[in-house]
């Protein structure tokens, strides 16, 4: 039995939707129109999804009118999923859920107000680090609130010749503390780490170049979020060799835009993307729900 079949309760019938994938400008991205996932995907149309999911790396589901459950319901039929660290901001009921959110509540934040504050692919610094996650809009503000997503395969193919002899055999250490308490010093949405949320977050080191599971491409595999230093160069080298690689990721013909509308779920692949928030005024209130999919051992 496929994963599709298996993700479906037996009092559940799959009939085909009729929905359109729709690619955007610009090479990256594609928008899903049509598709109502709070109903079950039969098999056929699971795997369009996913093939468009490959393709594109970032997918939109426009008007998503779905519940929590049904949310973590579509997200496990790509993979185990992965409980987020800061389990102060887990969804009440839901743990698979993290809120990412600016409201401030009876004086205390009721989710992540600065993800995605530093480009980076999420999830990176495990050991088997994230497939994709999916983000679905609940309050959105009037303006502001982008999320940019750059495509590290493009940024692979497109290096110059210094920093692919360079990184060429290379691997990198990735730290979920990288920026931590640097975003602690900017803000008041990160809190002091048990030993036990610390001991969940060990250093892991990864390749700088990795090969996609399913598709069999090369990207980039670093990010200024997570990653602190390549292994075996000297710690000024293996910054500038960094930074470099950080700058020519996110150049603009890499990078696709997304701007947000009511109930959107967007679907991205962190094998092949890093992502940025782009902010919005702090008096205006976003808060969105987010479940992330186990990887595999990147090579």
């Amino acid at each position: 039995m496929s994963v599709a079949s298996n993700a479906l309760r037996r009092d559940e019938v799959a009939a085909d939707q009729d929905f359109d994938v729709r690619p955007l400008p610009g090479g990256i991205g594609a928008e899903i129109v049509g598709i109502d996932l709070g109903r079950p995907l039969g098999d056929g149309d699971f795997a369009r999804v996913r093939r468009a999911h490959l393709e594109h790396h970032v997918v939109v589901f426009r008007d998503q009118r779905i519940t929590p459950q049904q949310h973590i319901d579509f997200s496990r039929r790509f993979g185990k999923l992965m409980i987020h660290v800061l389990h102060q901001f887990h969804l009440p009921g839901h743990p698979e859920i993290l809120i990412v959110s600016n409201i401030i509540e009876d004086g205390k934040p009721v989710g992540l107000g600065d993800a995605g504050k530093y480009w980076h692919s999420d999830i990176s610094y495990k050991p088997l680090p994230s497939l994709g996650s999916l983000l679905h809009a609940q309050e959105l503000p009037t303006e502001g609130g982008d999320t940019l997503f750059a495509d590290m395969h493009k940024a692979y193919d497109t290096l110059p010749a210094h920093l692919r002899q360079a990184i060429a055999g290379r691997r990198a250490v990735h730290s979920y503390l990288a920026k931590y308490g640097q975003m602690q010093k900017e803000g008041n949405w990160r809190p002091n780490l048990s030993a036990d949320q610390l001991a969940q977050v060990q250093e892991v080191v990864h390749p700088v170049v990795r090969t996609h599971p399913e598709t069999g491409r090369k990207a980039l595999f670093v990010s200024e979020g997570f990653t602190t230093r390549i292994e075996g160069l000297p710690e000024d080298e293996s910054r500038q060799v960094l930074d470099e690689l950080f700058a020519h990721s996110i150049r603009p013909e890499h990078i696709y835009r997304h701007a947000w509308r009511e109930r959107d779920l967007v679907f991205w692949d962190n094998r092949s993307l890093i992502h940025l928030a782009a902010g919005c005024p702090p008096h205006l209130r976003r808060k969105l729900y987010r479940t992330t999919i186990e990887g595999d051992l990147p090579y």
